[in-house]
């Protein structure tokens, strides 16, 4: 008998949860699920058992995915992971991708592509929604520029982050005029710097200003 591919769901939203755990279990193959409601639930079960897969909802009480993926360095866990998110900013793609995703799937087209991701993925390989597969390609060409950083190298959004910033608005009044939460506008905070190689609470908004003009 073929193995069981043991999986851990984590996400806060129970239709989606059980969505998911109905679509794999009328799947071909032979899934063996696990499921969690949030963050720290997710990160408890990861700690506590051996899954082949993980697949975690980007933003979740608690902890976020990002955060479960980041805890989980270090710690001898062998899992792969798969991103599940509503949003389409290719900066949070890059941040998933940086931390050691291996799957990156979008809500809306979750039924459809979950089951190909997973086959992917235990195949060694990396599986994104083809929505945003251009993202991926993107991150790719990124990769071949050796030259210095500068605001070219930056996604649409984050430039206009950027420009915000540079209107010395908070995350939180950026947050209310792009209707996203405060996490993603931090999120992309932390991209922008790192992709720009900028360290320091301050050196952002610094860059920001100086660079007003080409926003």
């Amino acid at each position: 008998m073929k193995e069981k591919i043991k999986i851990l769901i984590a996400d806060d939203h129970p239709l989606m949860l059980q969505g998911l755990e109905m679509v794999l279990t009328e799947a071909e193959n032979t899934f063996l699920c696990d499921k969690a409601k949030d963050g720290q639930e997710a990160f408890n079960k990861l700690i506590e058992n051996n899954y082949d897969l993980a697949i975690l909802d980007v933003e979740m009480p608690i902890l976020s995915g990002l955060e479960i993926v980041r805890k989980c360095s270090g710690k001898n866990i062998e899992t792969n992971f798969i991103f599940l998110t509503m949003y389409k900013e290719e900066d949070m793609f890059n941040e998933a991708m940086d931390i050691g995703a291996k799957g990156y799937v979008l809500k809306e087209n979750a039924v459809t592509d979950i089951v190909n991701c997973i086959s992917e993925v235990q195949n060694d390989k990396y599986y994104i929604s083809p929505l945003i597969a251009d993202y991926l390609e993107n991150r790719l060409n990124r990769k071949k520029n050796t030259s210095s950083p500068s605001i070219n190298d930056l996604t649409k959004t984050e430039r206009k982050i950027l420009k915000l910033i540079s209107q010395d608005k908070t995350s939180r009044l950026i947050a209310e005029e792009l209707f996203v939460s405060v996490k993603t506008v931090e999120n992309h905070r932390n991209n922008i710097s790192k992709k720009l190689n900028l360290q320091g609470s301050h050196s952002l908004v610094k860059y920001a200003i100086q660079n007003k003009n080409l926003l």
